[in-house]
């Protein structure tokens, strides 16, 4: 049996994915799949390198930094959120906390990082040998939050966050042989998803991107779409929804320490589901 996990991102929201995937350490629960989609491809990355709680500090420590996320950076980087730092001087191997390359190599669990061509709006499906010793790139590009951020270039390629090109990727999962998937929510499973906020950062980009944009306001739709899809899933035992029942007031930019560290306890108690469901 083929087991995956997906990881959907939500900004600083994903510190209750974080939770999940340090429980899946503790309790040496492994996936042969792990596919990430924006802040959700550093959570599993980090997972299938076996660094438990690297990521506790990328949601409750570095973000109160200035280099991290700013208005500062906006005005000089053009980039509320500085991914470069964050996946560059960080997690680089002479980095406050880098990330375990070696062990991503030999890790068996196979590593699918989702983003969204900003040219096209079509997904672009990054794997393991688009990961370099110190180039992260398809993390920056996988996590590229439409106007909080600038397109990340790989290979000369734009790219946004990975939630335009395919918001919840489940079906991707099972084209790759999973016979069980886990899904991790970052809002309640019952939660709609509308289309305001998504509209408002499709109305900044779609001069230049105009089909990225247009992927950008079908994402509530999507979205819904794939809760409902992974909820019929889940009542043939093929699908494990984890999602929190309250998001502890914590959103995609919210920069409350108790908070976050609230939430990433949640993530980590919801997550003992997992072992009976595989």
């Amino acid at each position: 049996m083929k087991t995956g996990i997906i990881d959907v991102g939500g900004g600083l929201r994903d510190v209750y994915a974080a939770g999940i995937f340090d429980f899946c350490l503790d309790a040496d629960i492994h996936f042969d799949l792990g596919i990430g989609v924006s802040a959700g491809s550093a959570n599993v990355i980090s997972y299938i390198a076996g660094q438990k709680r690297r990521n506790y500090s990328f949601y409750t420590e570095y973000p109160f930094r200035k280099e991290y996320m700013g208005f500062r950076n906006l005005v000089f980087k053009k980039s509320y959120l500085d991914l470069d730092y964050i996946y560059g001087t960080l997690s680089n191997s002479d980095g406050e906390n880098p990330l375990d390359y070696q062990s991503i190599l030999k890790s068996t669990t196979d590593f699918i990082a989702v983003a969204t061509n900003a040219e096209t709006g079509e997904a672009k499906y990054f794997d393991k040998n688009d990961l370099h010793q110190d180039d992260y790139s398809v993390l920056k590009a996988s996590s590229a939050i439409p106007f909080v951020c600038h397109p990340y270039e790989v290979c000369g390629i734009s790219y946004y966050d990975g939630a335009l090109g395919d918001t919840l990727p489940i079906q991707k999962a099972f084209e790759l042989g999973c016979d069980k998937v886990v899904l991790v929510l970052t809002k309640p499973k019952d939660f709609l998803r509308t289309s305001k906020k998504d509209n408002f950062l499709a109305d900044r980009i779609c001069r230049k991107y105009p089909l990225a944009a247009e992927k950008l306001r079908h994402r509530a739709e999507q979205y819904n779409q794939g809760v409902a899809l992974a909820k019929e899933y889940e009542k043939s035992g093929q699908v494990l929804i984890v999602s929190p029942d309250d998001t502890c007031g914590v959103d995609t930019l919210t920069k409350d320490q108790d908070a976050l560290k609230l939430f990433y306890n949640k993530g980590y108690k919801d997550a003992s589901a997992i072992e009976s469901f595989l």
